[in-house]
Parts: structure tokens; sequence; C-alpha cells
């Protein structure tokens, strides 16, 4: 397993300053990791949300297409609430790769 410790500027001298960048670059590279895959499942959950509640709302309406208008909103408002979690989960990641507050 690599370590993420960082090398000294030169072989003989030990106490070197080591740059910011590369003390953080292990760190770095888990942040981003996590923040692909955060996207990634909000993104699969939120479609596979989104599917379930258009299949509800179509069946709702074949069965009673009187409703239809009150169904559709429902639904359009429902979808607006799932999507806003994986644009706020996109923020989040967009701030931990461009505005990281951890470093």
């Amino acid at each position: 397993m690599a370590q993420h410790e960082p090398a000294p500027a030169a072989a003989g001298e030990a106490g070197a300053e080591v740059s910011k960048e590369g003390r953080y670059a292990g760190f770095f590279s888990y942040i981003a990791l996590g923040a692909v895959v955060g996207l990634g499942l909000a993104a699969g959950g939120g479609g596979i949300g989104m599917g379930n509640a258009v299949s509800g709302a179509v069946n709702a309406m074949a069965r009673n297409p009187g409703f239809y208008g009150r169904i559709f909103t429902n639904m359009l408002i429902g979808l607006a609430l799932i999507e806003s979690l994986v644009i706020y989960t996109l923020v989040i990641v967009l701030l931990l790769l461009y505005a990281n507050p951890f470093i």
C-alpha cells in the first residue's frame, strides 16, 4: 500500500521544507474519488427515484384521467425536489474539488 508521506526536497536534507501541494496530493485524490462516487450515487438514486415517480404518475393518470392536472402538477413538484438533491450534491462536489475547504 502506498504511503502519502512527502519526501524531503533533496536526499541529503532531512529537514527540508515540503511544498503544500506535495503534502496534500494524496489527500486531494481521496477527496476527488469520494466526490465522484458520491455524485454517481446521487445521480443514480435520483434517476431511479424519478423513474418510479413518473411510472406511478402515469399509472394514476391512466386509471383516473379526470385528475390529470393535479397528478401532473404533483409529479413535477416531486421531480423538481428529487433533482434538487442531485444538484445539491453537484454543488458540494464542485466546492470540494475547486474551493477545497480542507486545505
